[in-house]
């Protein structure tokens, strides 16, 4: 699946019907998703964790600073610079990630697919994902998300919302009105620290549901 995900957003960022300047040009296109970031920051976060897999620079990883360095290391590269690395390292963490132990390695399979739709509502595509990969990822976060109710001691509590509902508003890509909205068992306000995995969506990115 990260595979996958890899191929298409190649894809989506080096189209170029009119050259390579309309590459670096969609680049600079700023990503709602992600408000600090344009298109080139986020394949420079993408193709920056392959290299930084690759050379055990692990230290803080998945903090802001881990990231933020990922960035700005890419300041001077261009998108087709970043791709032809990403491309280069990443069969060696697809490899793992197939591997009997590369289940602990999970949250790469949903980073790379959440930058994807990030990528496809900065482009103004349709956000759409595989029905594969949601599948698994639902309840993935699902679970999760009932554990951490769990352990902060609240009643469970059931949310009649689609898998790509739970994938987006989990990982900060929704605002707390719209999780509000959710046809929520119980009232949802005690449950929104534990729902919210990377804080809220200030505003709404008007997604259909992919």
């Amino acid at each position: 699946m990260y595979r996958a995900a890899r191929l298409r957003i190649v894809d989506l960022v080096t189209a170029a019907p009119d050259g390579a300047g309309d590459v670096e040009r969609r680049g600079r296109l700023p990503v709602p998703a992600t408000p600090l970031w344009d298109v080139h920051d986020v394949v420079a976060h993408l193709s920056g964790i392959v290299d930084d897999v690759r050379a055990g620079n692990m230290e803080g990883v998945t903090t802001d600073p881990w990231t933020a360095a990922q960035v700005e290391r890419a300041r001077g590269r261009s998108v087709a610079e970043m791709v032809a690395g990403w491309n280069h390292g990443a069969p060696t963490i697809e490899g793992f990630l197939s591997s009997p132990d590369g289940a602990s390695a999970y949250r790469a399979v949903l980073d790379i697919h959440t930058h994807e739709a990030d990528l496809l509502n900065a482009l103004g595509r349709t956000v759409a994902l595989p029905a594969e990969f949601l599948g698994w990822a639902a309840p993935v976060l699902l679970d999760d998300f009932h554990a951490a109710v769990a352990a902060a001691g609240l009643a469970p509590v059931a949310v009649d919302v689609t898998a790509f509902e739970v994938f987006r508003s989990r990982l900060g890509r929704r605002t707390t009105a719209e999780v509000t909205s959710y046809p929520w068992s119980l009232d949802p306000g005690p449950y929104l620290d534990s729902w919210f995995v990377f804080g809220r969506a200030e505003q709404s990115l008007g997604e259909g549901d992919g």
